[in-house]
């Protein structure tokens, strides 16, 4: 079902305008003291801070440039001029702070941030409906807690600002786990709050579901899997998600917001600037889309070379070929998830997947460790996919087998770099699949953008 709240702008995403490092002071049209006054205010507010998400230094861009083609799931190829030079860099770890993209990151989460903590302090004084005062605390809460998990994932040590941003304060970092510690609890509420599913005009925004997978996700991060496996298990009994029938009908416009989907971040195309980019950032060639293809973030050899030969997901993911402009048949690997047919170049209507229920079943097992019911989790993921079931004499490790069938099928979902992280893989991946990189300068932190370092002279800047 199509489409949620149109993320409409409508100029009022909070306060003030700022040149702070982090700005976190959101950007305003309207006086403050004429704002967030009624419910319709609190509505307006909170799809500001959903828009955020559709950013260029979000899900627009950067996010899938930090934790896909970081990971030994994509690659940029040999195009690295300009722009791509960039996603180059990322890819074989030889970025600086100066980079774009991670800068990109940092500046549109953070924004993200600062609409949800004005929203979350100024609500409370407010005399609106109690049930929708609840439900746009645990909204904000979420949006909140997504952009700083994937902060703390990406840069570790970062400011944890929890109240609207004064210019001149003077902000502090905090390491990962002071993050997740936070997470944790603010997930809690924010599953409590939020209902389990929305009227069909507001399809899209965040459930119960959201917020606990995410809180399962910090958890599993954290080592706490005994938790994790009670609210997994939460999601499964209760809130009324499956699996649909066929891997390929989870993905194109006309299959968003199905029965797998947890959460999506919505665009919409159609010339109001809400459309996304990835069909033309991703497709190798115009024939495939209207307007132009890049041909970015391309499937790795070492990822094509995992999928077996009878796995139903390949064909879903990855595309082999297409058709040049000469009418003929142009041998290519590129991601097919986000493919669509926007009427104007990067302006389509397909959305991104953030969470689906075929993950909570994967980290259920993973929380579960090795078991038969943890294989049979696996096992329910795969059948799907046509592949025959795995279990204890499978060679490999359980966790190199959980790994594996995240990787092949979440591929292209942002999940893989943060998978690689907790699985404390990131290094002996690139043992074997990308020889672009050798796993000597394999990082686990990204940079601090170098704009950051320069204004606030307490930071300190991270160098594994």
């Amino acid at each position: 079902m199509k489409k949620l709240i149109t993320y409409l702008l409508i100029g009022i995403t909070a306060i003030s305008c700022s040149g702070d490092f982090t700005d976190l002071a959101p950007i305003s049209s309207r006086n403050e003291a004429q704002f967030y006054n009624t419910a319709n205010d609190f509505v307006a507010a909170i799809n500001a801070s959903y828009a955020g998400l559709q950013d260029n230094g979000v899900y627009g861009r950067a996010y899938w440039t930090m934790f896909e083609m970081r990971s030994d799931n994509t690659d940029q190829g040999p195009d690295a001029t300009g722009l791509a030079a960039q996603y180059a860099e990322i890819n074989r770890f030889t970025e600086d702070p100066l980079n774009q993209q991670i800068t990109s990151a940092w500046i549109s989460s953070y924004k993200v941030i600062a609409n949800c903590n004005v929203i979350l302090q100024r609500i409370e004084s407010v005399e609106i409906d109690e049930s929708l005062k609840r439900r746009i605390v645990g909204e904000a809460l979420f949006l909140r807690s997504l952009m700083y998990y994937h902060l703390a994932v990406a840069y570790g040590n970062i400011p944890l600002v929890l109240e609207p941003f004064i210019p001149g304060d003077e902000l502090v970092q905090v390491d990962a786990t002071t993050v997740y510690d936070q997470l944790i609890t603010d997930l809690e509420t924010s599953e409590e709050n939020l209902p389990i599913s929305y009227p069909a005009s507001d399809i899209g925004r965040a459930t119960k579901g959201a917020s606990a997978t995410l809180l399962s996700k910090v958890l599993l991060t954290k080592g706490q899997n005994a938790i994790a496996e009670v609210v997994l298990r939460r999601i499964i009994d209760n809130y009324g998600y499956g699996m649909v029938e066929n891997y390929k009908d989870i993905w194109g416009v006309s299959n968003e917001n199905n029965l797998e989907s947890i959460f999506e971040v919505q665009f919409q195309g159609g010339g109001i600037g809400q459309g996304s980019a990835f069909t033309n950032e991703f497709s190798p060639s115009s024939f495939l889309q209207t307007g132009f293809g890049f041909g970015r973030n391309r499937p790795t050899q070492a990822l094509i070379n995992s999928f077996d030969s009878e796995d139903e997901r390949f064909g879903a993911s990855i595309g082999t070929s297409y058709i040049n402009e000469q009418g003929e048949e142009t041998l290519a690997d590129f991601v097919r998830k986000y493919e669509s047919d926007p009427s104007t170049e990067n302006d389509s209507d397909i959305n991104f997947i953030v969470f689906r229920y075929a993950d909570v079943l994967l980290m259920l097992a993973e929380a579960i460790g090795e078991s038969n019911e943890s294989y049979q989790l696996i096992n329910d993921v795969r059948e799907r996919a046509g592949l025959p079931e795995i279990g204890s004499s499978t060679p490999g490790t359980f966790n190199e087998k959980i790994l594996e069938e995240r990787q092949l099928e979440l591929a292209f979902e942002n999940h893989r770099w943060a998978d690689l992280k907790r699985f404390n893989s990131e290094k002996e991946v690139f043992e074997v699949a990308e020889p672009l990189v050798n796993p000597a300068v394999v990082r686990e932190l990204f940079f601090i953008p170098q704009r950051e370092m320069d204004i606030n002279p307490n930071f300190v800047q991270n160098t594994n």
